[in-house]
């Protein structure tokens, strides 16, 4: 099973793209020795030396004078902007700053200058201070866990065998299929219980689920016997073994010979996957995507080769929506270069940044109430105890390249057809002269 370590998120919203422990930032032999001051220098070194953009010590000690004079509501020079601004010269108003913020307050002034800093730079709102509790959401996230309970959903015991499983599944299947056309709530809850399914019956989904609460990132469906739907709602390090697990069950005389690629939704994810999941698609060595950072161009190649149980399909549709975003339209851009099918839809969401996630050395000890219980020091009482905030940098690091080499970020990645087109089951029969396939996609579509 290929579990590679969650390295990476994508770009853009439920965030963006790449989730990697870098390396600190060289930290100058002159930098500051106040705790603050050295706190905000190492933002300022990491911004400088990781920002996917060079960025000039005027442009980045203007966002800092700004976020300083916000955070502290001063309307001396508010808004306004501080010529020929070095580091030097920032750092001393940083320092006056500093003597007019109490010190019980000073830890939390340093946070949000930080944080405003990093929200302003562009794209805004991709960059931000990340305590551990937000860092740790994020490699969920990256690892797909989930809060949902699929024993719950088919209300079976969690040592219940596939057999039990499958009798619950087809129970509430049956009645859920006849009231999903009238109900949009009894439609939703059969997806629900067909996940639970699929997560349950597949003895390597279930075991990640039991042991880490992992859900699969692949939803599948033989819509006929001929076409198959496969759902990508996510990228994930899960992502490649579920596709060959999937797509094995399939692999027969007399299986399915038409391939239905949803990435519709696909928010992203790991990055760092993106050359192993693409190489059963595109081959080996194939370039895979590339990314910008601060002038230079790097491509990424496939780690992978062809996938046995995917040469079956001739004839492959990938659908693409305005949600598909991040790591999923680098995906698609890489289908389409290599026109591995026709990609159909909307345009994508256009959010092609790449984050990574960069620990601080410097961290804040706070003291904090806490009321121990009776008997450990007599009677219950509170006490003050020191407690280390863990901040670190979630960084624009990089952009992602389309297929025509331009950044997809603001851009997105175009369909080969467009289903706002009105014509646009006519131009998929110029590829595929299938009507079953075309209706199975009306189908698709007009249920999204």
């Amino acid at each position: 099973m290929l579990v590679l370590a969650a390295l990476v998120l994508l770009a853009g919203g439920f965030v963006g793209g790449w989730l990697a422990k870098e390396k600190l930032a060289s930290r100058p032999k002159n930098s500051p020795t106040e705790p603050h001051l050295a706190f905000l220098d190492e933002v300022y070194q990491v911004i400088t030396q990781n920002y996917w953009e060079k960025i000039s010590d005027e442009q980045l000690g203007q966002l800092f004078l700004a976020a300083a004079q916000k955070v502290t509501l001063s309307p001396a020079g508010q808004g306004e902007t501080e010529q020929n601004l070095n580091k030097e010269k920032l750092f001393q108003k940083l320092k006056d700053f500093l003597k007019s913020v109490p010190q019980e307050k000073k830890n939390d002034f340093v946070a949000q200058v930080a944080d405003l800093v990093l929200a302003n730079l562009a794209p805004a709102g991709r960059s931000r201070l990340y305590t551990q509790k937000e860092e740790k959401a994020l490699a969920e996230n990256v690892s797909n866990v989930t809060s949902e309970d699929f024993y719950q959903v088919l209300e079976v015991p969690k040592e219940a065998p596939p057999e039990t499983i499958a009798q619950a599944y087809q129970q509430k299947s049956a009645v859920l299929e006849k009231e999903a056309e009238k109900s949009p709530t009894a439609a939703a809850e059969l997806k629900k219980v067909q996940k639970a399914y699929q997560t349950l019956t597949d003895s390597a989904n279930r075991q990640l689920y039991d042991q880490a609460g992992v859900e699969p990132t692949i939803e599948y469906q033989l819509l006929t016997p001929d076409i198959l739907h496969l759902h990508l709602k996510k990228i994930s390090p899960t992502s490649l073994d579920e596709l060959a697990r999937v797509t094995e069950k399939f692999d027969k005389d007399g299986g399915p010979t038409t391939l239905i690629f949803d990435l519709r939704d696909n928010i992203g994810g790991s990055l760092d996957i993106l050359p192993y999941l693409l190489g059963p698609f595109i081959g080996p060595d194939s370039e895979a995507f590339r990314l910008y950072h601060q002038g230079e161009k790097q491509a990424f190649r496939t780690q992978t080769g062809w996938l046995s149980s995917l040469v079956r399909y001739k004839k492959v549709v990938i659908l693409v929506n305005n949600n598909t975003q991040s790591s999923a339209e680098a995906m698609a851009a890489a289908l389409k270069k290599y026109n591995v099918g026709v990609l159909l839809g909307t345009p994508t969401k256009g959010w092609g940044t790449v984050e990574r996630v960069f620990p601080l050395s410097q961290q804040f000890e706070e003291s904090q109430s806490v009321n121990l219980p009776a008997g450990l020091l007599g009677e219950k009482s509170p006490i003050k105890v020191n407690q280390i905030n863990k901040y670190s940098i979630f960084l624009v690091h990089s952009l992602v390249l389309a297929d025509d080499g331009q950044p997809i970020e603001s851009r997105g990645i175009s369909p080969t057809i467009d289903i706002r087109s009105p014509d646009w089951k006519k131009q998929l029969q110029v590829y595929f002269n299938y009507p079953e396939l075309v209706n199975k996609l009306d189908q698709l579509i007009q249920s999204d």
